[in-house]
């Protein structure tokens, strides 16, 4: 999975956000790359990352992520412990 921040200033968010998910054994990366959203969106999707995590200010303030699935697209928006219940079942599936 990879975590997309908008921009350097949610980046501590970011960290925040792979801790969590690593503390529940489910791997992840962090696209702290200089560019747009819409370009880290892109190479994931490129990359066949199945989930995009994309963090900005409203995700960090409400503690939340916005989700996108890997063909299926925007999921909306989720608390960081209901994505890993579902990321959890999935992996038990």
């Amino acid at each position: 999975m990879a975590i997309l921040p908008i921009n350097d200033k949610v980046i501590d968010y970011a960290q925040h956000v792979l801790s969590s998910l690593q503390k529940q054994d489910i791997r992840g990366v962090i696209d702290t790359r200089d560019e747009k959203i819409s370009r880290k969106n892109r190479d994931a999707e490129t990359k066949k990352i199945p989930y995009m995590l994309i963090v900005g200010q409203n995700e960090k303030e409400r503690g939340e992520v916005s989700v996108r699935r890997h063909t299926e697209g925007d999921l909306g928006s989720q608390t960081i412990e209901t994505f890993q219940e579902k990321i959890r079942q999935e992996i038990e599936q």
